[in-house]
């Protein structure tokens, strides 16, 4: 089913017929497709919204050990959005497991673990400690971090980098295991596969994309750190696109991530290939956003006449274009 014929030529629902927003995703079943980007969700969102209406929780990115994360100031506001350097502080994995998973517990959406590590190694050790936690759904490997068996540079930069980390994991935890891709790579389709090959059974594109801002009067970084991620509507076209390429790539289900901010944000994803979406940095801005993309989501089905999400996944319109990457 092309966009053509799967949107936009049936009459709306009546106000009687429902719209099911469920979907499968990375081995989990979520009544919608929406939910936090990691490092963008807090317990203290209960005060505000509804949990339970969200498809699922991701918690901000943990490591086993603790972190002070990066110098000050970690947050920049800049057109189009905002960059970030706050560089994972963390409390450690025993703490996060004793204070709080409990928390999680008390609400239906399943809880995903976002987990970074230094090496592959050290993801391994923390996919398996949480393993046989309660409460626990799934594991979303950030690999968009740093890697020091590869000088720095973040594991998902390359493909067999990639495929050493995500193999290292699979073996550690029978956990559903999505895997968070970067953006700053110009192999993302060639990673996305190395993911799949590897074990991933979901994929998150993509992580924040790296860069800079100068404040001209003081004539220094406007970020302790120099550099940060890019995040908010102006980097959504290019991840729009890396969804798209990552859907055309690999058979596992993509979860889009970059400047969602509303339904039609949500939609345009979901055409491009994602089959659910987290919403970041507009919940900083508004609180309320993932349950108004929830919201808009159904009215959008409804005013199309699809009483369910499959007629959108992967239905943009195909023009018979030959995408870049795949031109030899």
């Amino acid at each position: 089913m092309n966009a053509r014929d799967g949107i936009g030529m049936r009459p709306a629902l009546p106000g009687d017929v429902s719209v099911d927003l469920s979907i499968d995703v990375g081995g989990l079943r979520l009544q919608n497709p929406i939910m936090p980007a990691s490092g963008t969700f807090a317990d203290g969102l209960a005060n505000t919204i509804d949990l339970n209406r969200l498809g699922a929780f991701v918690t901000k990115t943990i490591t086993a050990e603790k972190r002070s994360g990066n110098p000050v100031p970690r947050v920049a506001e800049v057109q189009g959005g905002m960059l970030n350097a706050i560089g994972i502080p963390s409390k450690g994995s025993e703490y996060f497991i004793r204070e709080s998973v409990p928390f999680y517990r008390g609400f239906t959406p399943p809880l995903i673990v976002s987990i970074s590590a230094p090496t592959s190694d050290g993801f391994a050790e923390l996919a398996a400690a949480l393993s046989d936690v309660p409460g626990v759904a799934a594991i979303e490997a950030n690999i968009s971090c740093p890697n020091i068996e590869e000088d720095g540079k973040a594991f998902a930069m390359h493909a067999r980098s990639t495929a050493t980390v995500v193999k290292s994991l699979r073996a550690a935890t029978r956990l559903p295991l999505w895997v968070k891709l970067t953006p700053n790579t110009g192999e993302i389709a060639a990673v996305a596969k190395a993911a799949e090959d590897e074990g991933a059974e979901a994929l998150v594109v993509a992580n924040t994309i790296l860069g800079m801002a100068i404040d001209i009067r003081t004539r220094r970084p406007k970020l302790g750190n120099v550099m940060g991620g890019m995040s908010g509507p102006a980097v959504k076209p290019i991840v729009v696109r890396m969804v798209y390429q990552c859907h055309r790539a690999v058979s596992i289900p993509v979860i889009g991530c970059g400047g969602i901010s509303t339904a039609d944000d949500a939609v345009e994803f979901m055409l491009a290939g994602a089959t659910a979406v987290q919403v970041g940095t507009a919940t900083f801005i508004r609180p309320t956003a993932m349950i108004d993309v929830i919201d808009g989501l159904g009215a959008f089905c409804r005013q199309q006449g699809m009483t369910d999400l499959r007629g959108l996944i992967g239905a943009v319109e195909d023009t018979g274009f030959v995408p870049f990457e795949a031109m030899a």
